[in-house]
Order: C-alpha cells, then structure tokens, then sequence
C-alpha cells in the first residue's frame, strides 16, 4: 500500500468521526510494531495539510522485558520531527516474575495504558492515538460475542473522564494486510513484540478464526465491519454518514 492510500483511508476515519480538532496535542502509543509505526507515517504526514492543526508526538511503553531494540524507532521519529519519549517500566517483571500471571494480558494492557496516560498528560497532550486497525476492531467484536455474549466492540473515539483524555482509533478504515504492505513497501524497521504471550492468547485465536470465516463465506469481514458500524454500540460517537465505507 503506498502512502496515499493510507493517507486516504485516515483522513475518512478522522472525518467520519470527528477525531481531530484545531490545536489539539495528539500522544502515540507507538509499539514499535506494524500497526503504530503506520500510523506514526500517516499522521506526521497529516500534520503538514490537515485543516485543522495539530501537534503531534510518541511515547513508547518499555515491559522491561530487555528485548526491544529502539534506535531505529527513536531515527524515524526525528527524522519526522515527531518528539519522542520512552517510559521504562518493571510491567513484564510484575506479571511475570512477581505475579506469574497466566493469562496476563488485560491487566498488562491497564498498566500500559495508565503509564502511556500519565506521560502523555505529563507532555500537555488531550488525545491519545492508538493503532487499532479494521481487523483488531472486527476481532474484538468476535472476542465480545464469544467470551462476553455481547455485541461489542471498542470505539473510534473515547472520552477518559479522570484523566480528561480522548482517545482515537484513526486507522480504523485500513486493514491489517494493507498495514503489512505500506510497512513492506517503505522497509520500516518493525520491532518484534517482546511479550512472551505473543501469538498464544484469546485474541490470536480469534485472528485465525476470522481468516478462517473469510476462507469459507468470501467477504465475511467487510459484512461484520459494516454490522459494527451500523450496530448502534453503546458509547459510539455519531458519524458523518457521508464519510463512512460502503
């Protein structure tokens, strides 16, 4: 996928559901992965012409686990003039080597999500941009109807009454696969994910089983995105119906 595209496909999002406004100071939870590393491109790059003007940087949320390598992280960002900060923490050691958590994502993604707030209020940013993309958002409806017996699925825009944050889902229109191209085609430096539960949870079970449901009804994925979309779920900002996918 080239940058255009991407840029397209972002812009839709932020229109569609009004993610930006003038003067805002947007945190990126930047991951080091596929998923943040796009939307650290499509955002810097945004920055230059969107209507509405915006300062943007990237906090990186280090578990402590002594296996990422950020140099070429902390490279991409200068050269975007994007100011960078990461936050050292003992995350991985608590869940474990203290806790031995089992099933430790929930909790590793409170206190990732806290340290990532704190700083990003410490920096004088209001709005948090994560990198959720189509498919994460098409999962986590799977993992809710699965698990929960709900209808569910997280929202392109959140208001966080204590720490008076907003957070934002900007890629929600990009697929995962397009995510991986834009990352082919521009060799970005993807680092791999340092958790040792990576690739043996809930959410990596129901990643294949709807690659497998796409495999067996073709199109499977875009009538579950568009049933999340039109779905009415709690807690959803109302759209710009003229922005939204087909």
């Amino acid at each position: 996928m080239k940058l255009q595209r991407l840029l397209s496909l972002t812009r839709q999002a932020i229109d569609a559901y009004h993610m930006i406004d003038t003067d805002d100071h947007i945190t990126l939870g930047l991951s080091g992965g596929k998923d943040s590393l796009a939307l650290l491109y499509a955002l810097a790059e945004l920055r230059r012409f969107y209507p509405a003007s915006f300062t943007l940087s990237a906090i990186t949320v280090d578990l402590g686990l002594g296996n990422m390598e950020l140099g070429p992280i902390k490279e991409i960002c200068s050269d975007l003039s994007v100011p960078y900060e990461i936050i050292p923490t003992d995350i991985g050691r608590i869940l474990f080597d203290a806790r031995k958590e089992s099933n430790p994502c929930a909790l590793c993604a409170k206190m990732r999500k806290g340290a990532l707030n704190r700083k990003a209020k410490e920096m004088g940013s209001n709005k948090i941009a994560y990198a959720h993309h189509r498919d994460d958002l098409i999962e986590t409806m799977l993992l809710a109807l699965l698990y929960e017996g709900r209808f569910y699925a997280f929202s392109p825009y959140t208001w966080l009454d204590r720490m008076e944050l907003a957070v934002i889902r900007p890629l929600l229109f990009v697929r995962e696969t397009e995510v991986a191209g834009f990352c082919n085609k521009y060799h970005l430096p993807v680092c791999k994910n340092p958790c040792p539960m990576d690739k043996h949870t809930q959410r990596e079970y129901v990643k294949r089983l709807a690659k497998r449901l796409e495999q067996d009804a073709p199109g499977a994925k875009d009538r579950m995105f568009r049933a999340i979309l039109s779905g009415d779920i709690e807690g959803w900002p109302e759209a710009d119906p003229t922005k939204l996918h087909p």
